[in-house]
């Protein structure tokens, strides 16, 4: 099954709270920190609203 692996790239001083609480959500708990998550249409809805904020790079499990 398809992995994606998400990186947090930018801060969210001066973001709204409903984007701080995303990228919180996602497990990442300081900038440059990275997760991995299963690909689902719920982790790809969060990763699109805070895409500004964060990278994400396909990962192939085996």
């Amino acid at each position: 099954m398809t992995q994606l692996k998400i990186t947090w790239k930018r801060s969210t001083i001066g973001r709204t709270e409903s984007q701080r609480r995303i990228i919180q959500s996602l497990g990442l708990h300081r900038l440059h920190h990275s997760v991995v998550h299963f690909d689902s249409p719920t982790i790809r809805g969060m990763v699109n609203k805070v895409s500004h904020l964060v990278s994400v790079e396909i990962v192939e499990s085996t």
